[in-house]
């Protein structure tokens, strides 16, 4: 086989360094598109963004020649050194050292575009915690509470 070809969907979490509420409304989409770019730098694609005060979840076609490790470093660098440019507000900002990222199904795909576009309606009544805990335990990965938070 001549051609290299792959399809590999992941969902990647992470909040901001000690879930700080930083991230406003009015920066949401811009920092979205803003990742985006990222994401197609390195040859993947962002099919879904969704975002809070404190937290940020993306559904990418995760790029055949890079290790999930890399894409996630170059998706906080980038993102960080682009919100500290945005003012006063952003100044310091740290997203945490740790992530989340999930392997999905395509068939899946759909139902985890509808819960991240309903991130401000699913977090009235449950905090990043909780749902990062909920995550964890449907992906199957054992965590020891002591070390996931920052």
């Amino acid at each position: 086989m001549s051609q290299s070809l792959a399809q590999i969907l992941v969902h990647l979490v992470f909040s901001t360094k000690n879930r700080e509420a930083l991230l406003a409304d009015d920066i949401r989409d811009e920092l979205h598109a803003y990742i985006g770019g990222i994401v197609e730098s390195q040859k993947g694609a962002l099919l879904k963004a969704g975002s809070v005060e404190d937290h940020i979840h993306l559904l990418m076609a995760h790029p055949r020649t890079s290790a999930p490790s890399d894409l996630v470093q170059e998706i906080k660098t980038g993102s960080s050194k682009w919100l500290k440019s945005k003012g006063a507000r952003y100044a310091h900002f740290h997203w945490q050292s740790g992530y989340g990222i999930f392997s999905i199904s395509p068939i899946h795909r759909a139902a985890l575009e509808d819960y991240i576009g309903n991130q401000a309606e699913h977090h009235r009544i449950g905090t990043f915690q909780e749902e990062y805990r909920r995550l964890l335990e449907k992906y199957g990965i054992e965590y020891d509470e002591r070390y996931v938070w920052d």
